[in-house]
Formats: structure tokens, C-alpha cells, sequence
């Protein structure tokens, strides 16, 4: 029989306050943004410089803690003190920086926080513009703990939501997820209780809890990073959802693509199992529970729910007509709930704070928080996590650090490739989902790209309907041959072939769309489309009349000069040039041949005097065949 939970949260305890205390711990940001900036090389650093000395120094691996631009990120922990924080670093920065911090000096370049008190004059982390208006509630564990050492996640407050849970019947489990207000993080914005109250009460046995983490949104990596960085909670909260609902068994979905967050899965599923959290009779009561992990191939259209199930059942993705929904008739024709990583993570907090802590965070309508990837044309790209209400300018000006070099901002797209692109006068719109909903967008599964002036509206739209049309099963004539049509349409346009009447057919495609497609893909496959006709409407027109684009980012709408005044004939644009198109002689102006230059920007890039610049090309000039896209 497993140990009692007090004496397992006692040693967790002891085992935590050991590692505080302990005179030197550096901290490693290894989730999967960290391995990709180079945290392995800076340990073989770390490891490297320190065997030159005495000290005995612990490396521990932790999660992201949501500030990627700053990775790879070390925390550094001496003489019991709390972890100063440094990022950007590279494997040379090592020597100086533990040197200075062993000395007794922690003031560094790459110096970005204090993860608690302690220091005199050293800002703590939670003081950081990116972070101090966040609200971590399903990523307070996130980047400052071991991800796979459960007497680290115990000691932090783990699995006594599951102990309280066990206490309670079901139907009062129910009734608190539905008190709280949680509703689906996965996009669509469900009540959570009541979608756990429909399983629960659909007649037939055996039921399935499923969490969706099949997370295929261009620049969306919410899922990854919490799986990632806490496994042991979202694991805490299908056991929990799986005790309400009445069923034994829980499947993980997780695209094959993170391996990361399914090797921690798999070393935390058995821990937590070993120790009574997982399997049979749990902490020592009647329930039993078993969790099993199924990875997908990558096919965003298996992210809808019905999509979903049939890749689990072996059978190709494709979504089917609901009714009968999933929780009367789900996966093998068994009552199934499905939930988002991120709903099943908020469970745990709500069970060990309570309904009405929850209830107290966000809004009246949207209660909680939101996990956010913002990306882009931002200066400060990660993982955030804000209350329900916080406005977009408040995530954009104050969190992401404005826009990056020096540039316009132009848009905000939210919910992925199903959501919409809004503009600078929609900044004070609050985050929840009836509010971007009106304003022609989704709160989706937390994707958020920012764009800027160099950004092209009608080439953003078609970007992300192409992926759609990609991505589509092609069960459903709409979907199937509507994205097809609009991405044709739109890449007419963009390559200066537009004609009058374009953009309505455009609209009424989209509305055909909308309407006819049998699942979500294809219902809100048009979202980018509509949103950038409505608050864009001059970009189109201007390439579809003018042929141009306002942007400069349509291939075949620009040509590339370069300015005699300004070119001081270094040569280095020639020498990158890959058609050998720029011609002139050191130290005189140089000349691009427009005929042999395929617009590929290294003449921009590589110029240090600002002397290649773009322009509008004749109409005469543009290709008669071709995509277009940006550079």
C-alpha cells in the first residue's frame, strides 16, 4: 500500500528545503526553447569551469519559466540564497559570470532577476516588465522545480487538490469545477463542469477522459511548455477529472513532435504511480485510475474533438456530425470527455484553493487566467500567463516590450490560424472570449502573433489559409474546395491579378465556409480572411486596384534599388547576392539587374549603410505567373 500522503508531503518537504538551504544549486532552463538556444552547451560550460575548483555545485533541470527570448537561462543559488537569474548566455560567459558570482558580485550583463528576496538592490524576477503583470496559476511551478521529481512537486503543493477531490463525492467535484466558472481553454470556451456533469451522467461503461495536447497552431507552444514544465499537474488534474466523470482510464494525445514533453510524461506517470497517485485503489480509497499516452502524427484537423478520437481508435482523422457528441457517444462508442492541457491544468489549483478563489480571478464572464505564446514581431517572445480581462496593449506594450526594432504596430492575431487580425485601435479590447469574439477573433488555444508595419494583411490571410487548406481532411466539400478557392483568390491578388469583384467573392466564400464545413477547422478556417477584409480593407484594394503593395512584402509587386547617395560600394551586397544580379565597382555605387533578381532581401540584409531599399514595381514588371509571399 502507498504511504500515507502526510508522511510522502513531509519528506517531500525535507528533500525541498534541503535543496534551498543548500549552499550552491545552479538551475537549468531545459525545456525544449533552452535545448533549442544552447543550455547544454552552457552546462558543459558550467560543468567545465567548475571542475577547475572545490565547490560543490548541484545542477538541477527545471522547466521554461515562460521568458524564451531570454534563453538559455541559468539560476544561480549560493550560500542559501534565493537564485539570481541570468539569460542569453552562451558557453563563453560562463567563467566571468560564475567568477563574479562567487566573488560575491552578481551584477552581470545577462542579469535579469532575483527568484525571491534576499539581495539588496537586485530586482526580483516577478518585478520584470514580462512578468510582473502575469498571474501564474497554472505555471507557478513552472521553471522553478524539477519537472520529473515529485517530492518537488509535493512539496510545492502537489496532489492536494487530488486528496481533497477524494474526499468529496463526484457530483461535488463536478459542482466546483462549475462554481469556479472554468471554461474550455482549448478555444471553444465550454463550461468544464458542465461538460464533466454531461459524461458523468451519459448511461454506458466503460468512460474515457482524453486530454488533448495536439497542438498544431503555427507559433503556438502553450501545451509543449507545460507538459514540459509540469507534468505532474496536468497528470493530477485527469486523475481528478477522471474520479468526477466516473471513468478508470485517461489518455494523453500528444503529437509525436514533442518528445520532451512525453519522455517527462512517461517518467512522471510511472512515478506517480509507484507512489498511490496512478493506478489502483489511489491513496488508499476504492478509486483506480490508469493513464496511457498516444501520440499523433500531426494532423491539425485532429485537434476537433471527433477528429481526435478516431486517430485513437486507429482510424484515419476525420470529424463527424455531432450529435451524438462525445459524451454520450465517444470514443469506441463509450461516453468520453475531452479537455485542453490547459483546463485540465487550472483543476488542481481550483481543488486545493477552492471554487470561489478561482472565481475571484478574470471576469465576471471569463473567469481565471489565460496561457498566451506571444510571438512575432515582438521584443519579448515566451510564454505568458494573464488574469481573464487584461487588455491586448497591456500584453503587447507592457509584457511583449512593444514591437520589435523600432517599427509600427500593425496587428494582433489571436487564436491561431482559425482566429483573427486586429488593429492598433483594438488594443484596449479585454481578453476573453466573448470580446474578441465580437471583434471578429477567438481566444483559441492561446496562440498570439504580432505583426508590424512590414507586415502584408492580404499575404498574412493568405498565409494562414493555406495552412488551413493544408491541414484540411477534405471530408466536406466546403471546406475542402472553399479554403482551395480563397487561397487561389488570394494569391491572385498578390501577385498583382486582382480584378473588381474579387473581394466580394472573397466574402461570400468565406461565409459559405463558415456555414456549410462540418466541424470547427473549417468553420473558422475564414476568420483571418474576414478580419483582415473588415479592418484591412485598403490593403486589399490598393493591391487588387493600385497593384501594389503597401507593405512591400508581395514578391511580385516590388523591386529592389539601391540608393547611389547612400551606397558607399563596399560590395557586400554582391557578394551575398546568390544570382550575382548587383553589379558595380569598389567604392562606386553599386546597380541591382531587376530581370535576374528573385527578391530574396540579402542585398537588404547584408547593407550596413541602409542603401537597398524596396519599391513599388510597374505593373508591367509583375510576374504573370506565380504565388507571391513575403520575403
Amino acid at each position: 500500500m502507498a504511504e500515507d500522503l502526510k508522511v510522502q508531503i513531509e519528506r517531500a518537504e525535507e528533500v525541498w528545503n534541503t535543496l534551498q538551504a543548500k549552499g550552491d544549486v545552479i538551475y537549468l532552463g531545459t525545456a525544449s526553447c533552452g535545448i533549442a538556444a544552447g543550455i547544454r552547451q552552457v552546462s558543459e560550460a558550467i560543468t567545465e569551469h567548475l571542475s577547475t575548483g572545490d565547490r560543490d555545485v548541484e545542477l538541477v533541470e527545471v522547466g521554461c519559466i515562460g521568458m524564451c527570448c531570454f534563453e538559455p537561462m541559468i539560476y544561480v543559488q549560493t550560500g542559501a540564497k534565493a537564485p539570481v537569474v541570468y539569460g542569453g548566455l552562451e558557453p563563453k560567459d560562463i567563467p566571468k559570470l560564475l567568477d563574479g558570482v562567487y566573488g560575491g558580485d552578481y551584477e552581470n550583463d545577462h542579469l535579469l532577476g532575483v527568484i525571491g528576496d534576499g539581495f539588496d538592490g537586485l530586482q526580483s524576477i516577478y518585478d520584470h516588465p514580462m512578468v510582473a503583470p502575469q498571474k501564474r496559476i497554472i505555471t507557478e511551478n513552472a521553471g522553478l522545480s524539477d519537472p520529473v521529481d515529485i517530492d518537488h512537486y509535493l512539496a510545492r503543493g502537489g496532489f492536494k487538490g487530488l486528496e481533497r477531490a477524494l474526499s468529496m463525492t463526484p457530483d461535488e467535484v463536478v459542482d466546483e469545477v462549475l462554481r469556479s466558472g472554468l471554461r474550455g481553454r482549448g478555444g471553444a470556451g465550454f463550461p468544464t463542469g458542465r461538460k464533466w456533469a454531461l459524461c458523468r451522467a451519459a448511461e454506458g461503461a466503460p468512460k474515457y477522459m482524453i486530454c488533448n495536447a495536439d497542438e498544431g497552431d503555427p507559433g503556438a507552444f502553450m501545451d509543449r511548455s507545460i507538459l514540459e514544465g509540469d507534468p505532474y499537474r496536468v497528470i493530477e488534474g485527469m486523475i481528478i477529472a477522471g474520479y468526477a466523470i466516473g471513468c478508470d482510464e485517461g489518455i494523453f494525445y500528444v503529437r509525436a513532435e514533442y518528445p520532451l514533453a512525453i519522455e517527462r510524461l512517461e517518467i512522471c506517470m510511472a512515478e506517480a504511480e509507484k507512489r498511490g497517485f496512478l493506478g489502483n485503489n489511489i491513496l488508499g480509497t476504492d478509486f483506480s485510475h490508469q493513464l496511457t499516452i498516444k501520440k499523433g502524427a500531426g494532423a491539425f484537423v485532429c485537434g476537433e474533438e471527433t477528429a481526435l478520437m478516431a486517430s485513437i481508435e486507429g482510424k484515419r482523422g476525420m470529424p463527424r456530425p455531432r450529435p451524438p457528441f462525445p459524451a454520450q457517444k465517444g470514443l469506441w462508442g463509450k461516453p468520453t470527455n475531452i479537455n485542453n492541457v490547459k483546463s485540465v491544468s487550472s483543476v488542481p489549483s481550483i481543488l486545493r484553493a477552492g471554487a470561489d478563489w478561482y472565481a475571484a480571478v478574470g471576469t465576471d464572464s471569463t473567469t481565471g487566467t489565460a496561457v498566451f505564446c506571444i510571438t512575432g514581431k515582438i521584443n519579448h517572445t515566451g510564454l505568458i500567463e494573464v488574469p481573464m480581462g487584461i487588455t491586448l496593449k497591456e500584453i503587447v506594450e507592457d509584457i511583449g516590450g512593444g514591437v520589435a526594432n523600432g517599427r509600427s504596430f500593425k496587428a494582433v492575431q489571436t487564436g491561431g490560424p482559425s482566429g483573427g487580425c486586429l488593429p492598433a485601435d483594438k488594443l484596449d479590447l479585454t481578453v476573453d472570449f466573448e470580446s474578441l469574439t465580437a471583434a471578429g477573433a477567438i481566444m483559441g488555444s492561446g496562440g498570439m502573433v504580432v505583426m508590424d508595419d512590414e507586415n502584408c494583411m492580404v499575404d498574412v490571410a493568405k498565409f494562414f489559409i493555406s495552412f488551413t487548406q493544408y491541414e484540411s481532411c477534405g471530408k466536406c466539400p466546403p471546406c475542402r474546395i472553399g479554403t482551395k478557392k480563397m487561397k487561389d483568390l488570394l494569391e491572385k491578388i498578390t501577385v498583382g491579378k486582382g480584378e473588381d469583384g474579387d473581394l466580394e467573392t472573397l466574402e461570400r466564400l468565406a461565409s459559405t465556409v463558415k456555414a456549410g464545413s462540418l466541424c470547427a477547422l473549417g468553420g473558422t478556417a475564414p476568420n483571418p480572411v474576414l478580419s483582415t477584409i473588415r479592418y484591412f480593407r485598403d490593403e486589399y484594394e490598393a493591391h487588387i486596384k493600385d497593384k501594389v503593395c503597401p507593405a512591400k512584402a508581395c514578391r511580385e509587386l516590388i523591386a529592389y534599388t539601391i540608393d547611389a547617395e547612400k551606397c558607399t560600394g563596399c560590395t557586400l551586397c554582391a557578394r551575398n547576392c546568390p544570382t550575382s544580379c548587383i553589379e558595380g565597382e569598389t567604392k562606386e555605387a553599386h546597380v541591382i539587374d531587376t530581370d535576374a533578381c528573385v527578391k530574396c532581401g540579402m542585398c537588404i540584409t547584408s547593407c550596413r549603410f541602409d542603401a537597398v531599399h524596396k519599391i513599388d514595381s510597374p505593373p508591367s514588371q509583375c510576374a504573370d505567373e506565380g504565388q507571391g509571399g513575403g520575403d
